[in-house]
Order: structure tokens, then C-alpha cells, then sequence
């Protein structure tokens, strides 16, 4: 029992070492600067009260009508982030009106994140928190991918926590992926009177095969479902009213299983199964459109995949393969052609206009 233990926490001195020794040798060109239409609302009129405000003053980071989206920042998947990024602000009838909340390590270079955001994105509306990664490591068990394993893929369950209390409402949004629609149709999600999270929704994939057998032989454990109709979603895009889930306190009820899966093998992939064991059932589910997954193919050997069927709004290179490591490797999937346009990287035979 002893080696396992030791392994893994070999595995995360190294990830932690990594993250913070890692750098951005790449360089990104400056995007386009993007305006709201006509008819946005003007928030700059909303008259919040933002005195406690130190990056300017900005009634944004606390407006309901702004559009929060939350996402992840770290050296590892900047180039994703960015192209992300873009492709909200691209596709957005209000841009301007759009606020980002990144997450970054407590451990990492976050004034480099910062500057790397800002050098593309001089007009964004955005915010960098520090996220304590050290909280949640000693719950973190060893997955079937090290990449699952890194701390920040669990700071989404730590969001309510991190963004600031006025922040009611907001989009999570993992950092492999593109949009090709308003952000605002996705932010608008009914979630009903008590539901705290919506996500894309998939009743047809085998649900058991996120546990292990030692969870669902535990008539205590597996009784968790008995008044749910659980079936696995997706937490790369969700919707997450941040009000009830302070007030239902799901932080600490997604850290209660981790604890339990340190005691005893219930579930082999990541972050997700704590969340599916809290929520799943429990959701509103998400047209598929906003979630063209599985394009970065399996967790073992990340294929080649092809789209859903019906129409795409997001598309997702959930998986192993990711598009910018592929387009580099001069072994591309076919629709990772899709993503190229939103590549803000600059390459060394790039020419200045």
C-alpha cells in the first residue's frame, strides 16, 4: 500500500513543480477589439456601487447584466484559453457587456497570466484569482490520465468561493474549446426555481461505468441515486447559479466524496464523478449544441472523431488530443480546422501589416 501512496504523491510534487517553474514561451498576436451592438444595455449606467473595487472601479464584475464566464488559466493550456477567448468575444452581440473570471494556481506565475491576457486582450473585462491548490490536493486521487489529476480541474467546485458574493450567476467554460454563438443564449439557460447548474446532458452513455464496482455493491453508496434519474453530463459547460450553491453549501458536499474515495476506490476519472454523485439527476440539461464534445477523442489514445449529429454552437476537443498540440505535431484531425481560425499564437514567419 505503501508504494502507491508514495507514487502518487510523487505525481503531484511533480505536476506542482512544473506549474511553477513552467513560463510562456509563446507568443500571441493582439486580437481584434470587438463593440456591443445598438441595443446592448449600457452598464456602465447601472450605478453600482464599486468602491470596493481596485482594478478600476468597473461596475461590470458586479452587474446582472453582464455575461460572467469563468474559466481556468494556467502556462499548460494558455494557447486554448486564448483561442476560447476569442471565440466568445468573435461571436458575442455584446461583447463589451461580457466579464471573465480566470482561475490560476495559488502556485503560478499569475502576473505573467495576467500580461499574457492583457498583450491580446488590452480591453478585456476580466479578473485573475488565486486559487489554493494545496486545499484540495491531499483529496485527490490517482485517475486513469496524470492530466486529470492536476489540482486546478477541481477548482470548479470551488467557484461559489473564489468569485466575488455579488456574482449571482455564471458560465463555466473549459479552456479546449471554441464557441460559434452568442455566449448570452447560453448564459440565459432557465434553471427553474431550485436546479443550481445546468450541462449538457447524456442519457445514453452507461452511467455505471463512471463507478466502480465497490460502489455500486455498497447498498449505502448506491442508494445516493434511488430517488434520481442520473445520467453523466458534461462539466466542461455548465451554468451554475452561485446563490443556491452557497446556500446548499455543494463545496463541501463534492468534497465529502472525495474523502470517501480516499478511503475506498468508488470512481476512476477526476473531477467529475464527485460532481455527478452531487448532482446528477439533479440538472437541467443543455441542448447539445452548446457541446460538440469528444473531439479530442478518448482519455487513452485521443482519435480522430468526427461531429455529432444536429447543429453545433460549442465545440468541445474533450479527451486526450487537443487541437493546438496536433496542428504542431503536423498530425491534425480533420476538424481541428475548425479551431485554427481562433489560434491567436504568432508564429516566427508571421509579417507585421
Amino acid at each position: 500500500m505503501l508504494m502507491p501512496r508514495l507514487i502518487h504523491k510523487l505525481t503531484l510534487l511533480f505536476l506542482f513543480l512544473s506549474l511553477t517553474t513552467a513560463t510562456i514561451t509563446q507568443q500571441f498576436k493582439e486580437a481584434p477589439q470587438f463593440y456591443n451592438s445598438p441595443d446592448c444595455h449600457s452598464i456602465d449606467q447601472d450605478g453600482i456601487d464599486s468602491d470596493s473595487e481596485s482594478d478600476g472601479d468597473k461596475a461590470i464584475f458586479c452587474s446582472e447584466h453582464a455575461v460572467h464566464v469563468a474559466m481556468t488559466l494556467d502556462t499548460a493550456y494558455i494557447r486554448g484559453s486564448m483561442a476560447a477567448i476569442l471565440s466568445v468575444l468573435q461571436h458575442s452581440s455584446c461583447p463589451q457587456n461580457i466579464a471573465f473570471h480566470f482561475v490560476a494556481s495559488a502556485s503560478a506565475n499569475t502576473s505573467l497570466l495576467r500580461a499574457t491576457i492583457l498583450s491580446s486582450f488590452p480591453y478585456l473585462n476580466f479578473r485573475v484569482y488565486t486559487f489554493d491548490d494545496s486545499s484540495v490536493s491531499r483529496l485527490i486521487s490517482t485517475s486513469i490520465r496524470s492530466a486529470l489529476d492536476c489540482p486546478l480541474n477541481y477548482a470548479r467546485s470551488y467557484l461559489a468561493n473564489i468569485i466575488p458574493l455579488c456574482v449571482r450567476r455564471v458560465v463555466y467554460l473549459d479552456s479546449d474549446l471554441v464557441l460559434v454563438d452568442d455566449i448570452a443564449k447560453l448564459a440565459a439557460t432557465p434553471l427553474g426555481e431550485k436546479s443550481v447548474l445546468a450541462a449538457p446532458e447524456y442519457c445514453n452513455a452507461n452511467f455505471t461505468s463512471y463507478f466502480t464496482s465497490t460502489f455500486w455493491s455498497n447498498p449505502s453508496l448506491s442508494l445516493t441515486f434511488a430517488d434520481r434519474k442520473p445520467c453523466y453530463f458534461n462539466t466542461g459547460v455548465m451554468v451554475i447559479d452561485l446563490d443556491r450553491w452557497r446556500e446548499g453549501d455543494y463545496t463541501t458536499k463534492i468534497e465529502e466524496w472525495m474523502e470517501l474515495q480516499k478511503r475506498i476506490r468508488i470512481y476512476e476519472l477526476g473531477s467529475l464523478p464527485p460532481f455527478m454523485l452531487v448532482f446528477a439527476g439533479d440538472i437541467v440539461p443543455v441542448d447539445h449544441r452548446w457541446n460538440q464534445h469528444g473531439l479530442g477523442g478518448d482519455n487513452f489514445k485521443g482519435l480522430c472523431r468526427d461531429l455529432h449529429p444536429g447543429p453545433a454552437s460549442l465545440l468541445h476537443w474533450s479527451g486526450k488530443g487537443k487541437p493546438w498540440a496536433r496542428l504542431d505535431a503536423n498530425r491534425p484531425c480533420p476538424l481541428d480546422a475548425l479551431w485554427a481560425p481562433y489560434d491567436l499564437l504568432q508564429t516566427p514567419f508571421a509579417l507585421d501589416c
